[in-house]
């Protein structure tokens, strides 16, 4: 099972070695982001500054920077098991649209029995309370990462949102910019249901609560990253995850529940058109995100343990510690992908493209322009609906080889009729477009061409093993044992 806090995780870190504690003074402009960066790329260990400069509260960096740790947090030994408990439990029946995997999340709600779980009473996140005057956020290390970076932030607060009217509650993992010791700039994007919760609240004239916690239990961070639909509560994702319950708390001043075993918890109301500037920032697509106005959150509360501990992570130029994560929710929603688009084999998101800006997906084709058919329901498929580049190839390819998804996306194609371009909706942070929020896309037929749709020539794949399988099974028996 996956653990139950922050601070047991880091215990057993510590245990087996995968742990580094820093005494020395880290100072949080610059310097810390540079050197989880350089511990990131090198495949080092997680870090915990004990001494911050300019706050009392130790910061934890780079705990899930490899797959490694994130599956130890989440109690994995694979990404596979949760995609095959997901897959093991819709079988039979494979219900199809968006429909079908709101029914389906209800039915591994049932099953597993994790809904989250209210504790009366309060909970460790509470043995510290807040109000007024004393709330300064100054008191929490957030980070000066990058040199063009409109500001200091924090990069791992899980957002509590609801619905002004049907009430369902959003969980979403925003950078929040510290504007001053009650202020948090709030940079949730066009296509984020926490957006349209604040829309939907100004629209009425009527402030939004806002929680916001740190130090979450491991599968409670990894939830709030996932591209869940709107109304799948991001708590039932994580239960299941999990493997349990998660363990939820009423706030002290707004009316919303957080995790009963985080470290901080900041607590305000966003008010109607009360916006500043925000950014620029350094964001995990390697380059800056331009200043934009955002709604400014002010902060009434903040409730904590007695000696609490703040997590963060380093976002930039692949690759850092997005990739891990990326990696986990590639697999856990490879089965919910195929109720969507049942044509999908397997797919890949390379964190190269941000894992939003390409996907590999290698499918049995049946027929002409299979492989445009299912571009097109990808690029109509929740926020897959970003995706910029797919390319599609056949079955026997193996989509995370990126050198065999090379040779035949560069030499088994004609792109005068095997290149798909269309335009629609690309991520708000996306740097390449000539205009935000829409731009160009494209799909790549890498499948192999069937005389149907027009290919006449006779080509085929140089394989030994299939067209001279003696060949192949002599060689294999007379040359093993010179290890050729």
């Amino acid at each position: 099972m996956a653990y139950d806090d922050l601070r047991s995780l880091l215990r057993a870190l510590e245990r087996e070695g995968d742990l580094k504690r820093i005494k020395a003074e880290v100072d949080p402009y610059l310097e810390v982001g540079e050197i989880v960066d350089r511990v990131n790329k090198a495949g080092g260990p997680a870090l915990l500054f004990e001494n911050v400069k300019g706050s009392a509260m130790p910061l934890a960096m780079n705990v899930f920077g490899t797959d490694r740790r994130l599956l130890k947090a989440l109690g994995l030994t694979s990404y596979g098991e949760i995609s095959e408990k997901i897959g093991g439990l819709l079988k039979p029946e494979l219900p199809q649209g968006f429909i079908g995997v709101r029914e389906a999340f209800g039915k591994l709600g049932s099953m597993v029995h994790v809904p989250p779980k209210k504790i009366k009473g309060e909970a460790p996140v509470q043995e510290v309370v807040l109000t007024g005057d004393d709330v300064d956020l100054d008191r929490l290390p957030a980070l000066f990462t990058w040199p063009k970076d409109g500001g200091s932030f924090f990069n791992l607060g899980l957002t509590h949102t609801k619905h002004p009217e049907t009430g369902v509650r959003n969980l979403g993992l925003y950078r929040l910019q510290r504007h001053d010791k009650r202020t948090i700039g709030m940079h949730w994007q066009i296509h984020k249901d926490s957006r349209n919760h604040y829309a939907v609240a100004a629209a009425k004239g009527e402030r939004l609560p806002v929680a916001i916690a740190f130090g979450c239990p491991p599968a409670v961070t990894y939830a709030s990253t996932a591209p869940l639909p709107g109304d799948i509560d991001e708590y039932l994702f994580a239960g299941f995850v999990a493997g349990k319950r998660i363990e939820m708390v009423d706030c002290k001043t707004v009316p919303l529940q957080v995790p009963a075993n985080a470290e901080v918890v900041i607590e305000g109301w966003l008010e109607p058109g009360e916006m500043l500037p925000e950014g620029p920032f350094g964001d995990h697509t390697g380059f800056y995100t331009p200043q934009e106005p955002f709604p400014a959150l002010k902060i009434d509360c903040v409730t904590m343990r007695r000696r609490p501990l703040i997590q963060s992570i380093v976002v930039g130029r692949p690759p850092t510690e997005d990739g891990p994560l990326g990696r986990a929710t590639e697999r856990f929603f490879l089965p919910l992908l195929k109720i969507i688009v049942p044509d999908i084999v397997d797919y890949h998101l390379p964190e190269s493209g941000g894992f939003h800006n390409c996907a590999i997906v290698s499918i049995d084709k049946k027929y002409p322009k299979h492989a445009q058919k299912v571009m097109h329901a990808i690029w109509g498929a929740h926020m897959m609906s970003l995706t910029k580049l797919i390319i599609v190839v056949d079955k026997d390819c193996d989509v995370h080889d990126l050198h065999e998804v090379s040779w035949r996306a560069l030499g088994n194609t004609d792109y005068s009729r095997d290149l798909t371009v269309v335009e629609g909706p690309v991520d708000h942070l996306d740097h390449a477009s000539y205009q935000q929020f829409w731009g160009g896309k494209a799909g790549i037929d890498a499948t192999k061409k069937l005389p149907e749709e027009g290919y006449t020539r006779d080509g085929g794949w140089p394989d030994m093993v299939e067209s001279d399988p003696a060949t192949a099974a002599l060689v294999d028996s007379r040359w093993k044992e010179y290890g050729l």
